[in-house]
C-alpha cells in the first residue's frame, strides 16, 4: 500500500493490504543434498551400527558446511554501526480531503478490505487512467524525496504529500485504508514498511522509504523508494543500491506468459550475492480499480503457480535486510520492524505487462 506490501501469514486478513499465509524460514544459501553410495563389494556386510556412525559423520559435515556458508554471508555483509532503536513520535490527527474529491470505497470503514480475487486488467481506457494515476504517484514521490534532510519530521513529509495529491484532484490511497491514519507511509531505518508519519525528526545517516499511492479517476497508482538522509554509511548505501537493483531484475523477467515465480528467483539470486535477506512476509499485489488484489507477488524463491497476462497491472516491491528477515509489529498494528533491529530498504513500481516485456508506469 502506500502500504508497502501485503503481509503473509495465516488465513485471515491483517494489517495494511496484508494477507496472511504461512511463511517458511528461508536460508540465504542452500546447498545441494549430499549423496553417497556404498561399495559394490561387501555391501551386505555393512552393519547397522556402521551406517549410524557414517550418518552421524555425514550430518556433522552438513552442519560444518552450513556454518561455513553463514560465516561467508556475514563476511559479504559490511558491518554497520548500530543506531538507537526507532521510537514512536507523536502522531497528529489525519488531514482533511475536500468533499469534491472521489474516495475509494473502503474510506469510512475501519475494517481492512479483503484482497480481491480478480486480477487487474484495465483495458485501453483503464490503462490510460492507470498511467495518469501512476504518473502522479511518481511525481509526488520524487517531490517528497527532495524534502528528505536531517531535522525534517515524517509528519511534515506526510503533510506535503497530502497537499500535492489533493491539489491534483486525487485521493491519498492509504488514508483510511483499514484505519491507517496518514496519507503516506514513511519507514525509517529498521522499519520494513507501513511506518506511520509522526513527530520524529530525521537524522543524518538515516534511510527512509516513502511509499506513495494515489487514487485518481477510479484507479490507484502505487510506488515507493528508499532515500538517503545526510551522511549515510557506505554499508547502508550498498543495501539501498542492491535493493533497487533487485526490483529492476524482478521487472526484467516480466512479460506475457512468464511465470510469476521467476520474479522471486531473480531477486533472491541478486540479494544473495551480497548476503542480504529477502523479506517473505510482505509481497507485491495486483493494483488498478482495486488497491490490493491477486496475484500476490512473492519476492523470495518460491513455487508459485500461474503466469503473467498481457494487459495485467501489479506491483513488485522487494524488501531487503542486512540481518533477520523476521519482523515485529508495533501496537499500532502497522509499523513493522526487523526483529533484530537491522536496517531494511524497499523499492516499488507498478508495472503493466506487455507482449514482450513490462512497462513501468510509476517511473518519474
Amino acid at each position: 500500500m502506500a502500504v508497502a506490501g501485503l503481509q503473509l501469514s495465516a488465513p485471515s486478513a491483517h494489517g495494511q493490504g496484508q494477507v496472511l499465509l504461512s511463511s517458511a524460514k528461508s536460508s540465504l544459501f542452500s546447498a545441494a543434498p549430499l549423496r553417497f553410495s556404498l561399495p559394490a563389494s561387501g555391501r551386505e556386510s555393512f552393519s547397522r551400527k556402521q551406517l549410524v556412525v557414517f550418518a552421524r559423520r555425514l550430518s556433522g559435515l552438513e552442519e560444518a558446511m552450513r556454518i561455513k556458508r553463514e560465516r561467508e554471508s556475514q563476511q559479504l555483509t559490511p558491518k554497520v554501526k548500530r543506531r538507537p532503536p526507532l521510537r514512536r513520535g507523536r502522531v497528529s490527527p489525519e488531514l482533511p480531503v475536500p468533499d469534491h474529491i472521489p474516495r475509494p470505497p473502503y474510506v469510512g470503514s475501519s475494517e481492512l478490505p479483503e484482497i480481491a480475487s480478480e486480477h487487474q486488467i484495465p483495458g485501453s481506457q483503464g490503462i490510460a487512467d492507470m498511467r495518469a494515476a501512476c504518473e502522479l504517484a511518481a511525481r509526488v514521490l520524487h517531490s517528497a524525496g527532495k524534502l528528505v534532510r536531517p531535522s525534517i519530521t515524517t509528519n511534515e513529509i506526510d503533510k506535503a504529500v497530502h497537499q500535492m495529491i489533493i491539489d491534483a484532484g486525487a485521493y491519498p490511497s492509504p488514508l483510511g485504508y483499514g484505519g491507517f491514519p496518514k496519507s503516506v507511509c514513511t519507514s525509517v531505518n529498521e522499519c520494513m514498511c507501513h511506518g506511520i508519519p509522526d513527530s520524529r525528526q530525521l537524522q543524518s545517516g538515516d534511510i527512509i522509504n516513502i511509499d506513495v499511492t494515489v487514487y485518481l479517476n477510479g484507479y490507484h497508482g502505487d510506488t515507493s523508494k528508499t532515500f538517503l538522509c545526510g551522511d549515510v554509511s557506505d554499508a547502508i548505501k550498498q543495501l539501498v543500491k542492491v535493493t533497487e537493483e533487485c526490483l529492476e531484475r524482478g521487472i526484467a523477467v516480466c512479460k506475457d506468459g512468464a511465470s510469476f515465480k521467476k520474479i522471486g528467483k531473480r531477486i533472491s539470486e541478486h540479494a544473495e550475492k551480497y548476503g542480504y535477506g529477502v523479506v517473505e512476509r510482505f509481497v507485491g499485489h495486483g493494483v488498478g480499480t482495486v488497491f490490493h488484489s491477486e496475484p500476490l507477488i512473492l519476492h523470495h524463491r518460491n513455487d508459485q503457480s500461474g503466469c503473467m497476462v498481457e494487459g495485467q497491472t501489479f506491483t513488485i516491491e522487494p524488501i531487503l535486510t542486512m540481518g533477520s528477515i523476521e519482523c515485529k509489529t508495533w501496537p499500532d498494528n502497522w509499523t513493522t520492524l526487523t526483529a533484530d533491529g537491522s536496517p531494511a530498504a524497499q523499492f516499488e513500481h507498478t508495472i503493466l505487462i506487455t507482449r514482450t516485456g513490462a512497462e513501468i508506469l510509476t517511473i518519474s
